[in-house]
């Protein structure tokens, strides 16, 4: 994208680049390198009907700047994605490396979501090898990288009610190993989450908590159902709810954060351009905002693009970020010890960057 190039946005990316981030939004199924999908495309000799290189399976994956918005043709990519869960060692790497790729662009803080389902159905694995291999895969990047990592079990809307609630049990049984929340993602248009209500309500119960998917191109009224209804703690997108007196309200009294993925929103065609992105107006309200990738392969993009985004494309200033970086930390599944050590480890590190940059005259 333009906003990313120009002596202005190169100024300010190495800047938000070394910002230490909070990322809250990121699924792993579209954090996959291209080099590794490659790879195991070679491997297992995965058939895509035609004979592909990297050059050709790139537009497959990722969403290029040609390619008309669209929600379901943005979606569709995770069918084809799921060709490549082929092994517990393609599984356990792609975790890696998500994480790694999180670290690397200086997120701190990530909270990692998957559908273990979708992770198991390509070559028939239980669910429970699954989440194991990815609890694996990242365990290793923490070791290795300065990130701390949370792991979000996703549930699509449709889903058969029975493989729902073994994910949801497993979400509890995990815990211990880093699980802390539930996510119903999928066709908020298209497909009704009627059926799973009973499972995300008694994961609440449970202690879990609890994000959805609502309102990103489906109407407010999905945010208000997310959380009249299911007990969302927080809600995926949400943007849509600036059409809506009611819902803003709502979110506001409530102090119910949003997670807002920029890029994705406008190859979803949530919205038809950063400038007319409703991220400022929903953060001069008042409500808890954050930054966050959602899909970071498929929509190519970096958590450092997406605060650039929100400052050359839509007008934010640096202390409008910090306060957003904030947002996040509160908003975090976190418990008070952790986020004050969070908190505290954040505040350390931008204080640092402050002097830098004033030193060389920023």
């Amino acid at each position: 994208m333009r906003l990313r190039r120009g002596p202005v946005a190169h100024a300010w990316r190495s800047l938000l680049h070394r910002l230490p981030k909070v990322d809250l939004h990121r699924h792993l199924e579209g954090s996959l390198r291209l080099s590794t999908l490659m790879e195991i495309a070679r491997r297992h000799q995965i058939q895509f009907g035609l004979d592909i290189g990297a050059a050709e399976l790139e537009p497959l994956i990722r969403f290029t700047v040609s390619e008309p918005a669209d929600f379901h043709r943005f979606l569709s990519r995770f069918q084809l994605l799921r060709l490549f869960y082929t092994s517990e060692e393609a599984i356990r790497r792609m975790a890696y490396e998500a994480v790694v790729d999180a670290a690397l662009d200086h997120v701190r803080y990530l909270e990692l979501r998957f559908n273990p389902a979708a992770l198991a159905q390509s070559q028939g694995f239980r669910l429970e090898e699954v989440i194991e291999w990815v609890l694996e895969g990242v365990e290793q990047a923490q070791r290795e990288f300065e990130i701390q990592t949370r792991l979000i079990l996703t549930i699509v809307r449709g889903e058969n009610p029975e493989i729902a609630w073994r994910i949801a049990r497993l979400a509890i049984a995990y815990r211990p190993q880093g699980v802390v929340a539930l996510d119903l993602a999928g066709d908020e248009l298209r497909k009704s989450a009627k059926e799973l209500i009973p499972v995300f309500q008694w994961a609440r119960e449970q202690g879990l908590f609890l994000t959805i998917h609502a309102g990103e191109v489906g109407p407010p009224a999905n945010i208000r159902h997310a959380l009249l209804v299911m007990g969302a703690h927080r809600i995926g997108h949400g943007i849509q709810a600036i059409h809506d007196f009611y819902v803003l309200r709502l979110l506001h009294e409530r102090n119910i954060p949003l997670e807002i993925c920029p890029t994705s929103n406008l190859q979803t065609g949530a919205v038809g351009n950063f400038r007319y992105h409703p991220l400022p107006d929903l953060y001069r309200l008042g409500l808890k905002v954050t930054l966050n990738t959602d899909d970071p392969s498929i929509s190519d993009t970096t958590l450092t693009d997406e605060y650039l985004f929100a400052m050359a494309g839509m007008g934010l200033h640096w202390k409008d970020l910090l306060r957003i970086l904030e947002n996040a930390v509160e908003a975090a599944f976190l418990s008070p010890e952790e986020r004050q050590l969070l908190t505290r480890r954040l505040r350390q590190e931008i204080q640092a960057i402050e002097r830098s940059w004033r030193l060389e005259g920023g």
